[in-house]
């Protein structure tokens, strides 16, 4: 069996070797990033969480910049190609009349899956993009990664609220955004204020109420004062309304 074992260890590759180190510097400084923020971080504290020395570190990221954006992209493009694809397929599925909770149910709901089914590692990114995104290195990063699927989400809601201006609209995104990232960011806050009815942790119960939540208030921006908002007729009232 002692031999199997060493045989088996022997045949992993230099390569795989590497590979599986970086994903452990990875891991560890997202972690960190998630706890403590860019600015409370160092390389050495990455590398002693790792358990190698600084000087490798260097060899893998240059610097501290890099390191962030490395992390930064790992995930980035997994959120951001599943929110298009949603958004797409919402687009298609809708008929022509797409609604404002139906287009952020594709847009936040797809997203908040990854943070209920990925495991420690989404969590800790959900976490470390909250932590960074208000700084201008995230928000950097944010612009990079993520404005195509923000402004192919704006174009459904121009749809889903017609006559509404470009303002209001690009407000109440971000609205909703900075509602998003205060979830991700589970700071643990509502867990003491409710008395633990709440827990920040429960991603499946956002799930269940922030694009609703969201929805109502996105809506009521697009109303001018003392005007009733107009519901959007289905694609099938429109159709026989047009015979």
């Amino acid at each position: 069996m002692a031999k199997r074992l060493t045989s088996k260890h022997k045949t992993r590759t230099k390569a795989e070797q590497r590979a599986e180190t970086l994903e452990r510097m990875l891991d560890a400084a997202e972690y960190l990033f998630s706890k403590h923020g860019l600015n409370g971080v160092t390389l050495r504290d990455v590398a002693l969480k790792v358990g190698v020395h600084t000087s490798l570190m260097h060899y893998y990221f240059v610097d501290k910049r890099r390191l962030f954006e490395a992390v930064f992209t790992r995930r980035a493009g997994t959120t951001s190609s599943r929110r298009l694809d949603a958004l797409d397929h919402y687009e298609r599925e809708c008929g022509g009349a797409p609604t404002v909770e139906g287009a952020l149910r594709a847009f936040l709901d797809t997203d908040l899956d990854l943070y209920i089914n990925g495991g420690e590692g989404w969590r800790n990114f959900a976490a470390f993009a909250a932590q960074v995104s208000n700084s201008p290195e995230g928000a950097a990063m944010m612009d990079l990664h993520f404005n195509p699927v923000v402004l192919k989400l704006i174009g459904i809601l121009k749809k889903a609220l017609p006559g509404c201006s470009d303002a209001d609209i690009f407000w109440g995104y971000d609205f909703v955004s900075g509602a998003f990232l205060h979830v991700l960011g589970r700071t643990g806050r509502i867990d003491h204020l409710s008395g633990g009815i709440c827990q920040s942790e429960d991603f499946a119960a956002v799930k269940d109420r922030l694009a609703r939540f969201m929805a109502a208030g996105l809506t009521a921006l697009c109303v001018q004062p003392g005007r009733a908002a107009k519901p959007r007729k289905s694609a099938a009232v429109r159709k026989k309304n047009a015979r």
